[in-house]
């Protein structure tokens, strides 16, 4: 299961805060083992959620008008 914005959010309060533990808005609580774990699933589901986020996306392009 991919990690949600609101997941992202729950993980991000309790990196705040020093917390291993995080219930989550599904109801689901983990307990980590350390803050760098925490913060590598973070990088993970952010990155997930950008690459989801761009997906189906064309990629944008600048024109610059030469003179």
């Amino acid at each position: 299961m991919a990690l949600q914005q609101s997941d992202i959010d729950a993980l991000k309060s309790a990196i705040a805060t020093g917390a291993t533990r995080v219930r989550y808005p599904d109801g689901r609580e983990i307990q980590y083992r350390t803050l760098d774990e925490m913060q590598r699933i973070l990088r993970m589901a952010q990155e997930d959620i950008a690459a989801s986020s761009s997906a189906g996306r064309p990629a944008s392009r600048t024109s610059v008008a030469g003179f």
